[in-house]
C-alpha cells in the first residue's frame, strides 16, 4: 500500500483553452489532432500544478472527461443516447448559489455492452512518464450506472438491473487488469452513490423501487470487489461523497450508518471521505475503519474559494485522531474541483492555494 499523506481526489478545473477548444471540436471546428494538443497542455500543467503543490499523489486532472463518470459511455457502445446530463441530474443545493434542479433525460441501455477501446489506458501511459510522484487513475464505480437501466426499454438488451450491472463491472475489471499491465499503483473507484443512503428519503427511494438499501449496498459492494480484484502491489481506493457539480451537493448527514457497512468490507485499502463541513457529521464513524485501511481526510472544500489554513486543519486531524490513529490518516480536497467541465465556483489560485495548504498541513502533522 502507498505511504502518501497527502492525496486528491481526481478532476482540477479546466482551463479556458480546454473548455474553448473542446466546443470548437464539437462544432467541427477543429481536428481530432488539434484538439489532443490542447488536451495534452492541460495535462502537462495539471501534474506540474499538483507537484509545485507538494503533493505525493497526483492525478492528470481527468482533463480529457466530460465528466468523471463519462469515459465509460464514451468508450463503450450499447449505452444508448446520453449528454452531460446523463450525470448531472438530480436536486442540487447550496445556500450561497442557490437550487439546480437538472430532470433525468430519458436513458436507457439498448443494446449488449461493447467496449470500443480502454477507458482511461491513454490518460494514464501519457501521464506517467511526465511525473515522479504516485500516479492514480480513478474510475466510476459499477452501480452508478443502474441510472441508464430502464425496465421497459432494456430488457431486450439485459434481463435484469443486477446483468447489467454485472457487464459494466466486467468492463472495469478489464479496465483495471489492463492499467496494472501498463504499470498502474494506484487506482480509486468514484462512489458518490453510496454516501445518498445516509438520506434517509433515498433509502426509501431506492426501497420503493424493490432495493433495500441494505441489498442495494450489497449489490454495489460486491460489484466493486470484482473490479478491485487482487493484484499485489497495487492500492485501490474508494471515494465517497454527497454531490459535487458546479459548488452544490446533494445530501447531508454522517457517515454513520454507511460505515459499518461499508468499511470492513469494501476492498479497497484507501477510503477519501468528505469533511469539509457540518454536513459531513462528526469523526465518530471512523471507529469502524479496519486496522489494515486509511481514511483520507477531505477536510479541504473545493464547492467555494474559502481559505483553510494549517493550524485549521491540523487542529481537525487531531480531532479525528481521537477515532483513528494518526498513522492511518491522510489529508486530501473533499472532492474532486470540477466533477464535470462545469467545475465549481473558485478560481485557480484558490485551488493552488487549497492544495499547497494540504502539503504544508501535512509536514507539520506528520513530518
Amino acid at each position: 500500500m502507498i505511504d502518501a499523506r497527502t492525496d486528491v481526489v481526481g478532476s482540477l478545473l479546466r482551463p479556458a483553452d480546454l473548455l474553448e477548444a473542446r466546443e470548437r471540436r464539437d462544432r467541427g471546428l477543429l481536428t481530432a489532432a488539434e484538439f489532443k494538443r490542447v488536451e495534452d497542455a492541460a495535462v502537462d500543467a495539471a501534474l506540474r500544478l499538483q507537484e509545485d503543490a507538494g503533493l505525493d499523489v497526483v492525478t492528470d486532472g481527468e482533463m480529457r472527461r466530460l465528466s468523471f463518470q463519462s469515459q465509460m459511455t464514451e468508450a463503450v457502445e450499447g449505452f444508448g443516447e446520453w449528454d452531460l446530463d446523463a450525470f448531472l441530474w438530480g436536486e442540487w443545493h447550496s445556500d450561497e448559489l442557490g437550487e439546480m434542479n437538472v430532470e433525468r433525460p430519458p436513458l436507457a441501455v439498448e443494446s449488449p455492452l461493447r467496449r470500443m477501446r480502454f477507458l482511461s489506458t491513454e490518460e494514464f501511459t501519457y501521464a506517467r512518464g511526465r511525473t515522479d510522484r504516485v500516479l492514480k487513475v480513478t474510475l466510476p464505480s459499477p452501480s452508478m450506472f443502474a441510472n441508464f437501466w430502464d425496465p421497459e426499454r432494456s430488457t431486450s438488451a439485459y434481463g435484469t438491473l443486477e446483468e447489467f450491472l454485472g457487464a459494466v463491472a466486467e468492463i472495469l475489471r478489464e479496465e483495471v487488469d489492463e492499467l496494472v499491465r501498463l504499470g498502474a499503483t494506484y487506482i480509486q473507484l468514484d462512489a458518490p452513490h453510496y454516501p445518498l443512503l445516509v438520506d434517509p428519503t433515498y433509502r426509501d427511494f431506492y426501497a420503493s423501487r424493490g432495493w433495500p438499501a441494505e441489498r442495494w449496498l450489497d449489490l454495489g459492494l460486491e460489484l466493486d470487489n470484482l473490479v478491485y480484484g487482487q493484484h499485489e502491489g497495487v492500492t485501490f481506493s474508494m471515494h465517497l461523497c454527497r454531490g459535487n457539480q458546479a459548488s452544490r451537493w446533494l445530501v447531508e448527514g454522517g457517515y454513520d450508518w454507511l460505515a459499518e457497512r461499508l468499511f470492513p468490507r469494501v476492498g479497497a485499502q484507501r477510503l477519501l471521505l468528505e469533511y469539509d463541513d457540518e454536513r459531513s457529521g462528526s469523526f465518530e464513524p471512523l471507529r469502524a475503519l479496519p486496522e489494515d485501511k486509511i481514511a483520507v481526510l477531505g477536510l479541504v472544500t473545493t464547492k467555494t474559494g474559502r481559505r483553510e489554513t494549517v493550524d485549521e486543519l491540523a487542529s481537525r486531524i487531531e480531532e479525528a485522531s481521537a477515532f483513528c490513529p494518526l498513522e492511518r490518516l491522510a489529508l486530501s480536497p473533499q472532492c474532486g474541483f470540477a466533477t464535470s467541465v462545469l467545475g465549481n465556483a473558485l478560481t485557480v489560485e484558490e485551488q493552488t492555494a487549497k492544495l499547497k495548504t494540504i502539503a504544508e498541513t501535512a509536514a507539520r502533522v506528520w513530518g
